[in-house]
């Protein structure tokens, strides 16, 4: 392998998410998940844009795996709808609700193109949220009954399997800022969240393996927040260790190692006394893994409050009058320094390199995956209809650089998933920001690939990176 070239078994995917491209929201059976609910709650989305449509993958499914294929690709990860398949979120599933996955597993493996299943991606059934959501243990045990239907359904095919998609995002996104469904502000109750999101996991897991062939794969994507202090002075070393404990540890300490940190405890100490964690907890998230999915955006920079740091400031996650960072009242965000997307966030490829590699520490002999990483911008077409995107070229150029050094450095990185496939419903956003490296015209629902696409389709077939400036 040259040092410009990725393994010849490495996979160069898509992804994409249920409730942001299929659309079709009332039919075969599905009801309402909590995204249904927030996104028709005026004040909640831009210009209260809401999924019943989206992208209307549910039916054009077929053109958009033969898009995949005809790009190159060899790798797509998408999320089941769980209200599709189990509209209450409990009791017995929906065959039709199954059999869309069914046909879209087919139609993947039909063109070459190897499915990668997550089987939670924010869209948590209305009545199990109606019930308490994730905050309620109960939701833990309901998502393990839900992980076995689907796995019975698509084991046989699919061979991937990812249990949750960011459950930083699901916790405190949406239990603790509430800019997330289900929009609740509730400090303690985003620990509980996070608690039991972890408890799904493992559990889930035990679920899958009990009724799939041992060969497929059971993992879980984490946004993991690569975490800097402005400066060495303890203060700020001490902010940047909380949120790393907040952000990483909360997760990965259970699920990797099987304990939170006791930095944690005593962070958020004043909020909760963990006396939700039950005997066995643990020892049931703690499942052994065959692989671990990554996802990564920006950086993250912070201080203590009463830094004298200046400079601009940045609240973490999205604006919001509730942090979304509970026992860390005394930690400042500040605005990382560079060129920035259109979401703001900086683009830096060495904060991709720098969690791989701290993964590849942290859990040495475990496969890796990127299974999010890409970047929002002003797409436009021109008055011929093709739609260049030169700084998405050069982001993913840089940051397909980061996973190759990481490669180079003894990391285990077996695949890279594109985020987007497509552009789509991007949650609170609406459909302001473009992540994908297919435009859509959101009138007529038409796919026209943009420059990126055929760039990153080259380096799929070539299994390296074409230059930069490359025209396509």
């Amino acid at each position: 392998m040259s040092s410009a070239s990725f393994p010849p078994s490495f996979l160069w995917g898509a992804a994409t998410s249920a409730y942001q491209i299929e659309g079709a929201v009332r039919e075969g059976g599905r009801t309402p998940s909590i995204w249904d609910t927030f996104s028709h709650t005026p004040g909640r989305t831009a210009g209260g844009e809401h999924g019943d449509i989206a992208v209307d993958h549910y039916h054009r499914y077929r053109d958009d795996v033969a898009l995949m294929a005809d790009l190159g690709l060899n790798a797509y990860r998408f999320s089941i709808s769980w209200s599709r398949v189990q509209p209450t979120g409990r009791g017995p599933e929906v065959q039709v609700g199954l059999d869309f996955y069914r046909r879209l597993v087919d139609e993947l493996l039909a063109h070459g193109i190897k499915p990668a299943v997550t089987l939670y991606h924010w869209d948590l059934p209305q009545e199990l949220e109606d019930a308490g959501g994730w905050p309620e243990r109960d939701t833990a045990y309901r998502f393990a009954e839900y992980a076995q239907i689907v796995g019975e359904a698509l084991g046989d095919r699919v061979e991937q399997w990812i249990t949750l998609n960011e459950p930083w995002c699901s916790a405190f996104l949406g239990y603790g800022s509430g800019v997330h469904a289900p929009g609740r502000t509730e400090p303690a109750g985003t620990l509980r969240a996070a608690h039991h999101l972890n408890l799904a996991h493992g559990l889930g897991t035990q679920a899958l393996r009990s009724v799939m062939p041992a060969r497929n794969s059971v993992a879980l994507s984490l946004n993991s927040s690569v975490v800097r202090p402005v400066s060495q002075d303890p203060a700020d070393l001490a902010a940047a260790r909380k949120i790393d404990d907040l952000a990483n540890g909360i997760f990965h300490g259970p699920i990797l190692h099987g304990v939170y940190p006791e930095t944690l405890y005593t962070a958020t100490e004043l909020l909760t006394d963990w006396s939700y964690v039950q005997d066995g907890d643990l020892a049931a998230m703690n499942q052994p893994l065959d692989a671990l999915g990554l996802n990564y955006y920006t950086p993250a920079l912070v201080s203590a409050a009463d830094s004298d740091v200046n400079g601009p400031r940045a609240d973490g996650h999205g604006a919001s009058a509730h942090s979304p960072w509970p026992g860390a009242d005394d930690v400042m965000f500040h605005q990382t320094p560079g060129e920035r997307t259109e979401m703001g966030w900086t683009i830096d490829p060495t904060g991709l390199h720098e969690l791989i590699m701290r993964y590849s520490r942290e859990a040495p002999g475990l496969p890796l995956y990127v299974t999010e990483n890409g970047a929002a911008y002003d797409d436009k077409p021109d008055p011929d209809g093709r739609v260049h995107d030169p700084e998405r070229i050069a982001y993913l150029h840089g940051h397909l650089g980061a996973v190759r050094r990481a490669i180079s450095d003894g990391a285990d990185v077996r695949g890279y998933y594109l985020w987007s496939l497509m552009d789509n419903f991007e949650w609170a956003y609406g459909y302001e920001k473009r992540f994908g490296a297919v435009y859509v015209d959101y009138s007529t629902l038409a796919r026209t690939p943009k420059s990126s696409a055929y760039w990153y389709g080259k380096a799929a077939r070539a299994g390296a990176l074409p230059a930069v400036d490359e025209v396509f």
